[in-house]
């Protein structure tokens, strides 16, 4: 392993030392803001210096088993030798998993976010997709943990969603659900075909990190706001007063509304939010596409237009096309069990992010 990365290493030894002490300081543990962001360096830091730990560990062992190479006896070489081999594949695990470790986190990990879906091409049948593929966030939500709320909803003719944004606030929902952005398609016979034939639908997916008003600035007279009176479920409110609020950002064309709180105060708050999120995302797809120019990483371009990921009903399977991953429990993942495609993507993104490494 590289001196300079070992030196770095130590240095997050000694640091994790430092944090544990102030962790246990009480004049610390009164201060929460200060405990709470102590806390989170300490969870950052421990599994890089437990695995580094290993690592010593083992060069240690190394250097013990090779002295004994030397010995007299034919028996204790020849086990010295088998223990240098096991060590050296110990060894060469944990470079590996400290390289991953050591990797540069995205600043958006741990955001929340505001999730999209869309219906595209396929009418009725990709509204119900929609609302298909809203549950199975929505469930995925649930067995994280993690609060999920719907921001807005245009509600399609015959069921499912033309369109619902959601806000998703927990621990790591960005790290977790940022490659799902993209093209969703379904492959299924729709309960109107008297043929029994099979349609294909598509959705689209955003993820965006939610962004606070005073990350980006916005012009106030770049906005066209509008007010509105509510429709759909939400009390007595609806359809009395002009609560909700439609957000227009003149220069891009972007339009945000909102009609979920029951204040139009609130209202715009939240739209002012999630144009905020959709600008700073539109910022980042520019300097993605900047960087793809010279590297073309396969896991989290953010093209929309993208399909990645193909639900298969006649055949009961998922396929991610941007790993070439099947998997046939369909019934599961539209419930919410997604951590294996989202730890598979996130595996091949690490990999294609060590193989750039190498390359520079």
């Amino acid at each position: 392993m590289q001196s300079s990365l070992t030196t770095k290493l130590e240095r997050l030894a000694s640091r994790l030392e430092e944090t544990t002490a102030e962790l246990s300081d009480p004049l610390v543990t009164q201060d929460q803001e200060r405990f709470r962001r102590l806390s989170r360096e300490h969870a950052e830091l421990t599994p890089v210096v437990e695995r580094f730990t290993v690592w010593r560990r083992t060069e240690e062992q190394m250097a013990a088993a090779q002295s004994l190479l030397q010995d007299t006896d034919p028996e204790v070489r020849a086990m010295a030798s088998e223990e240098i081999a096991a060590l050296a594949r110990l060894r060469e695990s944990c470079e590996a998993d400290l390289k991953r470790l050591m990797l540069p986190r995205d600043p958006n990990d741990e955001r929340n976010i505001f999730l999209e879906v869309r219906a595209g091409t396929g009418g009725d049948e990709a509204a119900l997709f929609a609302g298909d593929l809203y549950r199975m966030y929505a469930g995925y939500a649930a067995r994280q943990g993690w609060h999920m709320e719907i921001v807005h909803a245009s509600d399609g003719e015959h069921g499912g969603y033309k369109e619902i944004i959601a806000r998703l606030a927990g621990p790591s929902v960005y790290s977790r659900l940022k490659f799902e952005s993209g093209g969703h398609r379904v492959q299924r016979v729709p309960v109107t075909e008297a043929q029994g034939r099979i349609h294909t639908s598509a959705c689209t997916v955003a993820v965006m990190a939610e962004v606070e008003e005073r990350e980006i600035t916005i012009n106030p007279a770049d906005l066209k706001i509008d007010t509105f009176r509510a429709s759909g479920a939400g009390g007595q409110h609806v359809n009395k007063t002009d609560s909700a609020i439609r957000i227009t950002h003149l220069p891009t064309g972007l339009v945000v509304e909102c009609q979920d709180e029951r204040s139009q105060h609130k209202n715009r708050s939240r739209a002012l939010s999630i144009l905020a999120s959709r600008l700073r995302e539109q910022e980042l797809r520019a300097k993605q596409e900047q960087e793809a120019a010279t590297r073309r990483r396969l896991v989290g371009s953010g093209d929309r237009s993208e399909r990645i990921r193909t639900y298969n009903f006649p055949q009961g399977r998922v396929t991610d096309h941007r790993i070439n991953l099947t998997l046939y429990r369909l019934e599961r993942v539209l419930e919410g069990d997604l951590d294996e495609l989202i730890d598979a993507l996130i595996a091949e993104d690490q990999t294609e992010q060590l193989a750039a490494l190498a390359l520079e």
